[in-house]
């Protein structure tokens, strides 16, 4: 039965290419699938497909494959008839010419290209067409998460309706796992170079960056599932995938491309940094630090040809300086070995102090910082030429803050810094230690290596604002939050006294403090307001505060204007982030007794009290209309 399947199957859909798209209307998308030895992860892959919520096909370009994997497929076309085709041809070695062939039998609008070992999330297809659809985009890009393999990640920080070539990070991602319109491809004959075995899809992407009017970024969701071949049989796997004399080689195709269809300028310039940085300039880091020295020779030859062909001013004002040094030295081996063995070093960093100085409103931070080249034979001493801390703000919103530099003191590898907290904008700020190096910045996160004795400091009021330094989890680095936006706020709130007063208000009178182990009052400006919030239905109501300099705090609630229910009073503080709330604390003989009113024909009443356990201020207040009172007396 299963032969006859097979049969039917070739004769009715998998037959010759031009064939296979005969009398069939377009689709949304064509999911093109190059198949070799990968039967073990196709299931995975096709049942992803198949179940995108997408007008699609799926087409499985089986290429040559001798696992069975091409009968797999056939009986998925057998089963998924109209979704699901099959081509079948002889082997290539690489996976350009199967996706040619798909491109060439496809349907869609759409195209998108994923390989027979990945798979895509459940709503991958949905929400990148629906991007496409909004945007009019011409490629959209699916954030990609990796499984045992590197996945990029620079691009895929938000989604974006719609990201320009230039200036974004979008060109850093140059495999096809992408959605392409496919009339821009057709239109310029984008293809994949079937002579390559390794990077043939960086010059199909590269070549349709350079068309692509709209490109569009789904981040907010895990689209393209990258996995490792616990085998080690994928080619990007196999040893020498990444040889540096033939991916420079390899990658002159899609330079050639961009120089040809993009006019000088920034956006040009934009495009080749990253080729002449990631695939030339890269490959005179560690891996050249391990090759031989011929090989070595070798590399810098290739190199400084990229460099002189495509280097342009604008190219060279958008490397990093140590790619700078590179390039001054491509004829120097030795000062481009230390220069590897200086990006490549291990930055060695200890923690060995963190105090607040005498004024509370600087942080000193001490430690030990060193160098330490990679390797044992040849291996050079690195002096350090000088250290500062780098305070780097996490991302917040627009525009970006820039970071924080404090210069340090000392020698021998001991450094001191301070850190002005007075200057530092509410947010959380990573500290680093940024270590020069004949002219080369090494930077690290500085705190998970730490002297046992040190502790957390305390936090401190800093000109209004709470600053709270900590280590981070899992880590232990150091960071310090201004404003309390990580960090839970220790202080308290604590009732001296209450009363009631005329008009059926509820007189507080309190004092609160900021910190936990030396706390210290908080200041009148700190104060914002006494907030009492019901406990089942989650409605504030808020009540005024006075304030005094010693952290004292007066306020007078209106219980004859408050809702019946249960209310429990928080004191709210602006410590220079988001407000914090400390939930009022009350001895029970401090709290006022309950009072109970008539209001027209309702019988009201106000019972502040202490909670169990903690002792915290809350208010019952009900109310009671007369009729319900004299039903109650006649039962």
């Amino acid at each position: 039965m299963t032969r006859a399947i097979l049969q039917r199957v070739r004769t009715g859909h998998g037959g010759e290419p031009a064939a296979a798209g005969a009398g069939r209307s377009a689709v949304d998308v064509s999911v093109i699938v190059p198949l070799h030895d990968c039967r073990p992860y196709l299931d995975r892959c096709l049942t992803s497909l198949l179940v995108q919520r997408v007008d699609k096909e799926i087409i499985v370009v089986d290429d040559g494959s001798t696992d069975g994997g091409g009968e797999l497929a056939d009986l998925y076309a057998a089963c998924h008839p109209g979704i699901v085709r099959v081509v079948h041809q002889e082997g290539s070695g690489g996976a350009g010419r199967p996706r040619n062939t798909g491109l060439s039998v496809a349907r869609g609008r759409y195209v998108f290209f994923c390989d027979a070992d990945d798979y895509l999330g459940p709503e991958a297809l949905e929400r990148m067409l629906a991007m496409a659809e909004r945007n009019g985009s011409d490629i959209v890009l699916g954030k990609i998460v990796g499984h045992g393999r590197r996945a990029p990640v620079s691009m895929f920080q938000e989604n974006a309706e719609r990201v320009p070539l230039e200036d974004s990070a979008v060109y850093n991602s140059l495999s096809c796992f992408k959605l392409f319109r496919r009339e821009m491809i057709e239109r310029h004959g984008v293809r994949f170079d079937e002579k390559l075995t390794v990077g043939e899809d960086i010059v199909f992407t590269a070549h349709a960056y350079c068309h692509a009017e709209v490109i569009s970024v789904v981040a907010d969701y895990d689209c393209y599932h990258l996995v490792d071949r616990p085998d080690g049989t994928s080619i990007m796997q196999r040893k020498g995938s990444r040889d540096p004399i033939s991916w420079m080689r390899m990658i002159r195709r899609p330079i050639e491309l961009v120089a040809a269809h993009v006019q000088p300028g920034p956006l040009r310039d934009h495009l080749l940094r990253r080729h002449l940085r990631l695939d030339a300039l890269a490959h005179l880091g560690r891996s050249f630090l391990e090759a031989g020295e011929i090989e070595r020779k070798e590399i810098a030859a290739e190199v400084a040809d990229l460099c002189e062909r495509w280097l342009t001013d604008g190219v060279r004002e958008r490397l990093p300086p140590v790619d700078r040094h590179r390039i001054a030295a491509l004829e120097d081996i030795d000062r481009l070995v230390r220069l590897a063995h200086i990006e490549s070093a291990a930055v060695r960093r200890e923690l060995t102090g963190l105090r607040w100085d005498a004024g509370a409103t600087a942080l000193t931070v001490s430690g030990r910082v060193a160098l330490d080249a990679l390797g044992t034979a040849g291996r050079p001493e690195l002096a350090v030429d000088g250290v500062t801390l780098v305070l780097r703000p996490r991302p917040d919103g627009e525009p970006p803050r820039a970071d924080v530099v404090v210069p340090t003191a000392g020698d021998g590898g001991e450094i001191t810094g301070t850190i002005d907290l007075t200057g530092l904008s509410s947010g959380v700020w990573d500290v680093h230690v940024a270590v020069e190096c004949e002219g080369i910045v090494r930077t690290a996160r500085l705190g998970a290596d730490r002297d046992g004795t040190i502790a957390r400091p305390e936090p401190r009021v800093v000109g209004g604002t709470i600053v709270l330094p900590y280590f981070t989890r899992p880590h232990g680095n150091l960071s310090i939050d201004v404003g309390g936006h990580v960090l839970t706020v220790p202080g308290t709130a604590r009732l001296t006294r209450s009363h009631w007063a005329a008009g059926h208000r509820l007189a507080l009178t309190g004092e609160v403090t900021v910190g936990r182990h030396r706390p210290v009052p908080a200041g009148p400006r700190a104060v914002r307001r006494l907030v009492w919030r019901d406990r089942h239905s989650g409605r504030e109501l808020y009540t005024p505060v006075t304030a005094g300099p010693d952290g004292g705090f007066t306020a007078r609630t209106a219980a004859g204007r408050t809702a019946a229910g249960t209310w429990d009073a928080y004191l709210e503080l602006d410590l220079g982030g988001p407000p914090v709330r400390f939930r009022v604390e009350a001895a029970a003989e401090l709290i006022a007794p309950a009072r109970t009113w008539w209001r027209g024909t309702v019988r009201r009443t106000a019972k502040p009290y202490g909670t169990a356990g903690k002792g915290r201020l809350s208010m019952v207040v009900r109310a009671v209309p007369l009729r319900t009172l004299v039903r109650r007396m006649l039962r």
